[in-house]
């Protein structure tokens, strides 16, 4: 009597048993090998994600409002915003707006130094994101969900593509050890097969805790290794070909490939004097210092075939976000000291190098910030219009697209969502949102879920 089995009884009672990537590819597996081959074509092969934590203003830094200059005081009347006081007052912004580049894009003083790249950037000024609350804003922004226990951009970007180096993994996260408001949730492989989760990687000093072997022999660490995967292995196969051990696997012959890559790609005592000072390593002020160490970093991972890296704010104003409910120009005026010489140098760089035209640069942050407020001083949570910026990787750059109205308080022309850059940045790397699922549960998930469209008109 013939016996269908199962995926799970096949593996397991296969002559090679655990581990048989092929045909789990065939059987529609999630391993780099079944989702290598790209949709269509490419425009970019990298992502680095500049994650701008908290909240940036959008009337104090891309989208300028002449009419809050002439309201500047006035009341605001009645606002539909559930984290909004009473007796609102319009804010002008303190700082000056300027045209800058051939393409006359508006660019705040606040950021001097990408002025110098203005031209290189495709500002969205339409971005409407869903609540006021950084825990659920910061999960969508990078999951596309408010909840958590949905894969991470990055890991749909490893489990789209696949490892560009096997020595490295696919998804960096370079961190403070800050844990975001959307907590570890925010980096994670969902229901992803865990090689797709975030690997973070200290922004300075030691890239990795124990990465420098405990065995001076390399036999002996090898000898190890060889002995615990053949005892997972052994306890996958009694599990009928567990995805989680199989992940684990996996994971610890990554980190033993890493031990001599890592220390290698993030040394950068071999960068030039010159190339530090682009990237403000030389600055006096610790914080502006450390997020050009992490820009440096993320080049250099993006050079060595990692596919995405995300930079994090480093502590400062408001523990190293733009949360500034008062305090707005002092809080503003510091993370714009520490990120901007740091990121502009970052797009120079990858530029001059012939890295830009592969390397895929998005600046964003979970929402905006209010044109409003009860004081002289602060601005509050604003999801209803604000604007990011995307450079490289296939980008039109000196770009506008989509508005707000003439407040900056809804998003009124070309509006878009996080569904819609999610979309948009799978395209950029050949990757059809529609097309690039996942099972789980008995259903298709996919990084957009139903709905997702991608912006076309910043696309080169």
């Amino acid at each position: 009597m013939n016996r269908i089995m199962s995926r799970r009884q096949l593996l397991a009672s296969s002559a090679n048993g655990f581990g048989l990537v092929a045909l789990s590819a065939l059987l529609g597996e999630s391993t780099s090998a079944r989702a290598a081959a790209r949709h269509f074509r490419p425009r970019a092969k990298n992502v680095i994600f500049c994650f701008m934590d908290g909240g940036v203003s959008h009337v104090d830094t891309f989208d300028p409002k002449p009419a809050l200059v002439r309201l500047d005081g006035k009341g605001a009347g009645k606002i539909d915003n559930p984290t909004a006081s009473a007796n609102r007052k319009w804010l002008q912004s303190p700082w000056k707006f300027h045209s800058r580049g051939r393409s006359g894009l508006p660019i705040s003083e606040l950021f001097p130094h990408l002025a110098t790249v203005a031209d290189e950037l495709a500002v969205i000024r339409s971005m409407k994101a869903d609540l006021p609350l950084h825990s659920t804003g910061v999960l969508r922004l990078h999951t596309g969900v408010n909840n958590a226990g949905r894969p991470s951009l990055g890991s749909w970007v490893s489990y789209g593509l696949g490892n560009e180096n096997r020595n490295l993994p696919g998804f960096v996260v370079l961190s403070f050890g800050v844990v975001p408001c959307g907590g570890l949730e925010t980096f994670s492989n969902g229901f992803l097969p865990a090689s797709h989760q975030a690997t973070l990687f200290h922004a300075d000093g030691k890239p990795i805790d124990n990465i420098v072997p405990a065995d001076r022999d390399g036999r002996v660490q090898r000898a190890k290794l060889d002995l615990l995967r053949r005892q997972d292995e052994a306890f996958a196969r009694s599990l009928g070909g567990e995805e989680a051990i199989e992940s684990a696997i996996r994971n610890h012959e990554m980190a033993y490939r890493m031990q001599s890559l890592v220390p290698d790609v993030l040394d950068l005592a071999r960068e030039s004097a010159e190339t530090k000072r682009l990237y403000g390593i030389d600055s006096k002020v610790a914080s502006q210092r450390l997020y050009g160490i992490q820009c440096l970093r993320a080049r250099r991972l993006i050079e060595s075939g990692v596919r995405f890296v995300e930079i994090t704010c480093p502590p400062g104003a408001s523990n190293g976000t733009w949360d500034q409910h008062g305090n707005l120009k002092k809080g503003h005026e510091k993370n714009a000291l520490d990120t901007d010489q740091a990121i502009a140098g970052l797009i120079k760089d990858l530029k001059r190098r012939g890295l830009l035209e592969t390397t895929l640069i998005v600046w964003a942050g979970e929402f905006g910030r209010t044109p409003h407020s009860t004081g002289r001083d602060g601005r509050d949570h604003h999801p209803e219009g604000f604007s990011i910026w995307l450079a490289g990787g296939g980008i039109k750059g000196g770009t506008v697209h989509g508005a707000t109205d003439e407040m900056g308080m809804h998003a009124v022309e070309n509006v878009c969502d996080f569904h819609d850059l999610h979309a948009t940045i799978l395209h950029l790397l050949g990757l059809d949102h529609e097309q690039l699922t996942y099972r789980f549960g008995g259903r298709d998930f996919r990084l957009t879920d139903v709905e997702g469209h991608v912006v076309k008109a910043i696309i080169a």
